[in-house]
Formats: structure tokens, C-alpha cells, sequence
């Protein structure tokens, strides 16, 4: 019984000894894919919602030209 128990103290400090050992490579790659998967998240929304903005920017600029326009002030486009 006596052992079994050393070898499983062993084999669990050795197990700890090499994840702490080779924490900072799992880290690094660890990053690396977050940052990885938040700028495909930024292109993914970026490309579905790029049409949708781009409309919504010329709404509002339409609006304030005519706001503009029928409150006697001047507006002008580039």
C-alpha cells in the first residue's frame, strides 16, 4: 500500500514539475489564438455589418442636409 501511494506522490509531482515547466510556451500560444480569434470576430462583424453602417451614415447625412436646408442655414457636401 505504502507503494503504491509513493508512486503516486511521484508521478503527480512530476506532472506538476513539467505543466509549470512549460507554462509560459502554453501561454504564449494561448494568446496567440485569442488574439487570433478576435480578429476574425472583427472582420466577421466588420464584413456583415459594413453594408448596413454605410447606409445608415448616408441616412443621417441626408437628414442633416435637409435640416439644414429648411432651417435656412447652409449646408455643404463634399
Amino acid at each position: 500500500m505504502q507503494n503504491a501511494y509513493t508512486a503516486v506522490t511521484t508521478f503527480v509531482a512530476a506532472t506538476q514539475h513539467r505543466l509549470r515547466s512549460e507554462e509560459k510556451g502554453a501561454t504564449a500560444v494561448e494568446y496567440g489564438l485569442m488574439v487570433a480569434l478576435i480578429a476574425v470576430v472583427i472582420i466577421g462583424v466588420v464584413s456583415a455589418l459594413g453594408g448596413q453602417l454605410s447606409g445608415l451614415f448616408s441616412e443621417v447625412g441626408g437628414e442633416l442636409t435637409k435640416a439644414g436646408t429648411t432651417t435656412g442655414g447652409t449646408a455643404t457636401t463634399p
